[in-house]
């Protein structure tokens, strides 16, 4: 008998590695109303989402920059000409069976949350009015500390961490069990707290429910929603750049409950532009000598980040992205030295529409200076918008898939995607596109596709 040669042996092991996945993977069918917990359900983000959905199932709205609900995906080889839509691919979760439930430190229901935050015309909104006055938030869970420029009155009375955190849990099963919910996803698009560093309360279960107990300085609001809905067998998707569920505590309660999770920061306006430049810049081999970066806005985003405490965390979440394209430890000759700065600035005129400011100075050929200038007149809550819906729909089909844990396979909506203890985080958006299809091709049954395309010249 022939010996294998040893490329052919790793192939071999790598298949047989993926059949075991793949039958480790049983993809359960989407039955049933899938129920949608949103702590910071009247900010601009989650209004102009829900309005959206509300509009689309009367057929008024498109879901535009949605890739669960428009995205293509092709399968097999270039010549096969076979790209459907990932909704037809893949067994995803119906738009019309998404019921909603959230909190807010504001207490406007949602059609005066909507109108209030400014972002869509008022004819649309009028037109699902009865639909958003249905959904009032309950009492948020909420600490001045973590955010002072908040001053809404819509919060909880209870002081005790772990009673408010079982507050939450009773709340949810409510919500599950009037609305008759099948299945459940928590999306974060509360406000950004205050920068915290990872801490001892935050290493083990037990350590983060003792520090519930007395009121650790160093668990946020975002962590007490995060490990109720874990407990409540829901998944977590982290849309702030808040420590939140990214802490070993709440990871190991994810794998314990067979919960996926996910984070952190959506990648909407100007960091979104950044992972589209960047890996252009590094693939040319042009050198940066500098990149600077700054926006106004005028939303309750811009006002919390209006306070340097809350911004500490956003510039965490943005500065990093840079550094993990152009790796500067193994490209030290073309990024070694760079300066990024980032800056934020409230200004409340501009409401949601926010605009984006980046100067970039490169090198190329025997070292001569060029810069690129952008100029990105964006809408926050239209971009953030379908990135909700996707991470709705996609979380959801990784728990019905046996997927626990971080789901690294999101990074593709998130400033400051959540890795596993030992690997970096992966900011490239073309790499995270790919990441994201070839995991929904494996799911699907699907051959990934690597784009070699030898074999169309060797065969």
């Amino acid at each position: 008998m022939e010996k294998e040669k040893p490329e052919e042996v790793n192939s071999s092991l790598k298949d047989r590695s993926l059949e075991t996945m793949k039958k480790k993977f049983k993809i359960s069918k989407p039955k049933g109303k899938l129920g949608v917990l949103i702590p910071g359900i009247g900010g601009a983000v989650s209004t102009t989402f829900i309005a959206g959905i509300e509009l689309y199932k009367k057929g008024n709205g498109k879901l535009f920059g949605s890739l669960s609900q428009m995205g293509t995906i092709r399968i097999g080889k270039r010549t096969e000409k076979k790209s459907p839509l990932i909704k037809d691919l893949v067994d995803l979760a119906k738009v019309e069976n998404l019921e909603f439930f959230g909190w807010d430190v504001y207490s406007d229901d949602c059609y005066k949350a909507t109108k209030k935050a400014g972002v869509l015309d008022g004819s649309l909104i009028e037109e699902v009015k009865s639909e958003l006055e249905m959904i009032k938030p309950g009492r948020a869970v909420f600490n001045k500390k973590f955010a002072e420029n908040l001053n809404g009155k819509n919060i909880k009375k209870e002081k005790n961490y772990f009673k408010l955190a079982n507050e939450l849990i009773n709340e949810i099963k409510t919500f599950k069990k009037e609305k008759n919910i099948d299945r459940l996803v928590m999306i974060w698009c509360g406000s950004t707290e205050i920068f915290l560093k990872k801490s001892s309360v935050h290493e083990t279960i037990k350590s983060f429910e003792d520090g519930l107990k007395k009121n650790s300085k160093f668990i946020s609001p975002s962590m007490i929603y995060a490990y109720a809905a874990i407990k409540c067998g829901a998944a977590y998707a982290n849309g702030a750049p808040n420590l939140s569920v990214d802490i070993p505590a709440l990871e190991k309660l994810s794998k314990n409950n067979k919960v996926p999770i996910a984070g952190k920061d959506f990648k909407t306006g100007q960091t979104l532009m950044k992972t589209i430049l960047a890996p252009g810049i590094k693939s040319r081999l042009l050198g940066l000598n500098g990149w600077f970066s700054t926006n106004i806005l005028g939303n309750r985003d811009g006002e919390v980040l209006d306070n340097p405490k809350n911004f500490k965390t956003k510039e965490e979440s943005k500065l990093s992205v840079l550094e993990h394209i152009f790796q500067p430890e193994i490209n030290k000759e073309l990024y070694g030295d760079y300066y990024h700065k980032v800056r934020i600035n409230y200004y409340p005129p501009r409401g949601d529409q926010k605009e984006a400011w980046d100067n970039i100075d490169i090198f190329g050929w025997l070292g001569y200076e060029m810069q690129i200038k952008v100029n990105f007149l964006c809408r926050d809550s239209i971009l953030a918008a379908p990135i909700v819906l996707d991470l709705i729909i996609f979380m959801d089909l990784a728990q019905r898939a046996g997927m626990y844990g971080i789901q690294e396979w999101m990074s593709f909506y998130f400033k400051s995607p959540m890795v596993g203890s030992k690997l970096y985080p992966e900011h490239d958006v073309f790499i995270q596109s790919m990441k994201l299809k070839n995991t929904l091709r494996f799911l699907a049954g699907e051959k990934n596709i690597d784009h070699l395309g030898l074999d169309y010249y060797y065969e």
